[in-house]
């Protein structure tokens, strides 16, 4: 199609047709991002989810025994809170932590039980985690998380066996 440029001043000039301004095709551009896109996609391998197994045995009505000397009792509550004692119950003094406070109190009596065996590596600390009625399930997971992070060889979870002892010391600081 024939077009008549016109200039400025309003005369017309022979021979000068208007230029067309250059586009650029963006096509290839779309097609290498779609396959850079795709090749990391593919190529790139997603974090895997961490899960933890806890196998709870069968349960037997054979007790275990554990040496008083190296037991840790958590027991779990509400808000946020736990009770515990070293030995046995009734022999030793229940005290009550934070949730986030615990793993102090843990490395602490790890080394109480170190010192006490003479470091002797076969007479670990035995942490016994007892959640309560009332306690949450993320409580339970980070009680679970600091065993490991305070690096704990032997812990036993018992929900069934709390005692009257442990329930009245409980109710009375208010986390039962």
């Amino acid at each position: 199609m024939a077009t008549l440029n016109l200039p400025q001043n309003g005369k017309a000039v022979k021979g000068r047709t208007r230029k067309t301004i250059p586009g650029v095709d963006l096509t290839a551009m779309v097609d290498l991002a779609f396959l850079l896109i795709t090749f990391f996609m593919l190529t790139t391998s997603l974090s895997k989810m961490n899960a933890m197994e806890i196998a709870k045995p069968i349960e037997s009505n054979i007790p275990i025994e554990l040496a008083e000397s190296r037991t840790m009792t958590i027991l779990l509550g509400k808000n946020n809170q736990v009770a515990y004692y070293m030995g046995e119950i009734g022999k030793t003094e229940m005290k009550i932590s934070s949730l986030p406070g615990i793993q102090k109190k843990i490395l602490q009596n790890k080394e109480l039980v170190a010192q006490k065996h003479h470091n002797d590596p076969s007479k670990y600390m035995v942490v016994v985690i007892k959640p309560t009625d009332i306690s949450n399930y993320k409580n339970f997971v980070d009680i679970i998380d600091e065993m490991h992070i305070t690096a704990v060889k032997s812990y036993f979870i018992d929900d069934k066996n709390i005692t009257a002892p442990e329930k009245e010391f409980m109710q009375l600081k208010g986390i039962l």
